[in-house]
Parts: C-alpha cells; structure tokens; sequence
C-alpha cells in the first residue's frame, strides 16, 4: 500500500497536481507567458511547462539536425502540449484542467497513436539490417565508443553512450552533456528520498482523511486518490468511449475540488517543502546545477527555434 501511493507520489504544485520529482522550487504562477521572460529566469527554480515544450522541440531540432549531417532523415514528432504534462501526481488541484481533461486519458491515447504512426519508425524499419544498425547507433550511441555513468539518489547507477545524436543535442543545449546527463538523473530522481516519511506524517494523514470525506458527500467513497486511479479502469470497461470519459471527467473534477476545498492540496505543498528542504541538503549543489543548466538552456533553444515556436 506505502509503495504504490510513493510511486503515485510524482509532482511538485503546478496548479495541476500535487507532487514533483525534480529541482528544488515549484513555479506555482503556472506557465503562461514564462519562456521568454528573463527576471522568471533569475530565480532558482524549475523550468515550467512550457518552458519544458520548448526544450523539448529545441533538443529534437538537434537532433534532426545531426541526423541529417549523417546521412538519415529524422521527424520532430509529438511534442507534447503544455496541457498535457500537467496530469499524474498524487491529486489533481485544478478543477478548471479536471473538468476539461478528466485524468488525462486522451492524452495518453494520443500518444500511442502518435507512437504507431511515428515516421521515423516507418523509415527505420523500411531498412536494410546494417542500416538499421548503423541509424541507431547514430541516434542512440555505440556502447563500444564510451559510456558515462550517473550515481541515483536511492542508489545504483545508469549509463548512456558517450557519443550520439542524442548526446550532441543534449550537450548543445545544456552546455555540456556529461554534467547534464549526471546532475539530471539526480535531480530528477528525488523523491524516494522524502516521499515515504511524508506519506507517514499525520498531518498528511489528516488532511487525505478530510478529502475522503469531502468525496463521500460528493458521492464518491474512496479512502485516497490513487484508490480512484486504481478503480477507474473498471469504472469505465464496457462503456461507451463518451460514457466512460465522463466518468473520468466527474471524479477528476470531484477530486481536484476536494484537494482545494480541504487542506490536502495545501498540506502537501507545506510538508513537501519541509521534507524536501530537510532530505534533499546533500544533493543541493547537483539540483542548483541542473536548474542553472535548465535556465540557460532556455536561451539557447529560442535561438534554436525561435521563441514563438
């Protein structure tokens, strides 16, 4: 029970859902009318979600452009909406995105359709066998020719290759991509260290109990909210695709109105901030490097695609 609702533990406060697993400081103003705005920038923070759209687009421009510079064609294909990274988390907090997204369902079926009908896939496997060998260590990376190594926070480690179109794009972006790729996979794999204390913590405990009873007189009886994400597929089997999706839309809505009308959304901001300030003191300097590196990647990727892309 503990470690599904840590593994539904995912996200700082960003208006959409409560719980985050990278950087320090939550943008809670929300995203509109950031990416170009130099004094958001200042601050020690993490990039927003449009911040994170433009990143993104500008990282896959590299690497169409180091593809093409090696003889292969590459697709920019599905970039996500600012909208559409703002569902997970342990509970939704915006009732205005609930109402309009449910859970984010949609999103997700389009993301596997975009997944299907992906051109790069369609161009790889219309290769010949070296081809496709040769395209993938281009894109990916050859582990012969170098690996590097991140350590993680809750232990172990990962490797990439050394050399890639990926590691290019990553390095063009960020300014260096063996610094990026270790303080990234530091900063953005945090909450095993605090989340399981958290979930202890009375006053959390407290506050998810108001919830729930906040649900039952909405006619909703479920004891925490990954309990809805567990029962809606069953919910919603056999339905139509309109009669099942507003389903979703009801008990989004209803949990994200709970979160705010009781003290859970505002509880878990409060205790997130005193675990993590708590937890998280050894690893300070990674996550001040990786929002440091975020925030000039910013500049570079409006040079890459201009900033109203």
């Amino acid at each position: 029970m503990r470690r599904a609702l840590a593994c539904a533990v995912a996200g700082l406060v960003t208006g959409i859902a409560v719980f985050t697993a990278v950087g320090c400081t939550a943008d809670t103003a929300g995203t509109a009318g950031t990416t170009g705005d130099a004094r958001g920038r200042s601050q020690e923070r993490e990039p927003t979600d449009a911040e994170r759209v433009l990143l993104r687009r500008a990282e896959e421009t590299l690497v169409k452009k180091c593809m093409e510079s090696k003889g292969f064609k590459y697709w920019v294909w599905h970039i996500p909406t600012v909208d559409a990274l703002k569902g997970g988390g342990y509970v939704l907090t915006d009732v205005n995105w609930a109402k309009k997204h449910g859970y984010g369902s949609r999103f997700e079926r389009k993301l596997l359709t975009a997944q299907r009908d992906d051109p790069n896939h369609a161009y790889v496997n219309a290769m010949p066998r070296k081809d496709r060998i040769r395209y993938s260590k281009a894109l990916e990376g050859d582990a012969s020719h170098g690996m590097l190594t991140a350590e993680l926070p809750g232990g172990g480690a990962v490797q990439t290759p050394r050399d890639s179109c990926q590691a290019e794009a990553k390095g063009r972006l960020y300014g260096d991509f063996e610094t990026w790729f270790k303080v990234e996979k530091v900063a953005t794999n945090l909450t095993a260290l605090y989340v399981p204390d958290l979930l202890k913590d009375k006053r959390f405990a407290s506050a998810v109990t108001a919830w729930s009873a906040c649900m039952r007189e909405a006619g909703h009886d479920y004891a925490d909210p990954p309990k809805i994400r567990a029962k809606l597929p069953k919910l919603k089997k056999g339905l139509s695709t309109e009669k099942a999706y507003a389903i979703e839309v009801e008990l989004a809505t209803a949990e994200a109105a709970c979160a705010t009308e009781t003290p859970l959304a505002d509880t878990a901001r409060t205790l997130q901030t005193e675990y993590r300030t708590e937890k998280l003191k050894p690893y300070s300097a990674d996550i001040a490097a990786y929002q440091r590196m975020s925030r000039s990647a910013l500049d570079r990727a409006e040079d890459i695609i201009g900033p109203t892309a």
